[in-house]
């Protein structure tokens, strides 16, 4: 069976699985494979993976808390035979600074890089989608430098503008639509994450690995190498 922490009630129809605390390729293997032995299941109504955890909203018509512990703990007993989703890499094209990425100088300071070297540092890692969140199709990404991780905003901004690029303490994330948010934002891309029309509307699913492909730095920076 794989490792679990702890299952224990969420609300009167659901369930969450935890995995541990941790952001760990451990814990988003078995983050993935309980995601996809549960999905299609009788009486499961909804599937919300988290880093190290998976929140199981099911209809209590059909299903006790009881049975879907029972049925979780059957899933990681048995072997992955579910087939996976090829995995892909999208390249999100990203201005950074300026206008585009506030936070970019903030971020700088804070780790005792120059901007560029943030950039730099930001855009050569391969980031991997661990889950989309609650927020409309919010991609979580691990795979940032350690040496970039910086606190989320004390007081968060009441709009984040639809493509920005961003840090929240050791995550990165892009906002698809523009909404509140307290992340530190480095850029912004004018790739469309989020389209109603499309066959899904997210452009990112979980498990895609995404790579952040630089443009010039904007406003001040660009001025100043000027």
């Amino acid at each position: 069976m794989e490792f679990v922490k702890d299952i224990r009630p969420a609300s009167d129809r659901s369930l969450h699985v935890s995995f541990g605390d941790e952001i760990s390729m451990e814990s988003y293997g078995a983050v993935t494979r309980l995601t996809r032995a549960l999905a299609g299941a009788r009486g499961i109504l909804n599937l919300h993976p988290a880093y190290a955890s998976v929140l199981v909203d099911f209809d209590p018509r059909l299903r006790t808390h009881q049975q879907i512990e029972a049925l979780v703990r059957e899933c990681l007993s048995m072997p992955d035979t579910a087939r996976a989703e090829e995995a892909r890499t999208i390249e999100i094209p990203v201005r950074y600074g300026g206008e585009f990425g506030p936070d970019l100088e903030d971020v700088a300071r804070h780790t005792g890089f120059a901007a560029e070297h943030v950039v730099k540092l930001f855009a050569a890692a391969e980031y991997l989608v661990y889950f989309v969140g609650f927020s409309t199709c919010f991609p979580y990404l691990g795979g940032l430098a350690p040496e970039l991780a910086t606190p989320r905003l004390s007081a968060p901004r009441k709009h984040v503008p639809e493509g920005s690029v961003a840090i929240g303490g050791a995550q990165a994330g892009v906002y698809p639509l523009a909404s509140p948010g307290g992340w530190r934002l480095l850029g912004r891309t004018a790739l469309r994450l989020f389209d109603p029309q499309g066959s899904p509307p997210p452009l990112l699913r979980m498990g895609d690995h995404v790579r952040f492909v630089a443009e010039p730095l904007a406003g001040r920076l660009k001025e100043r190498r000027a």
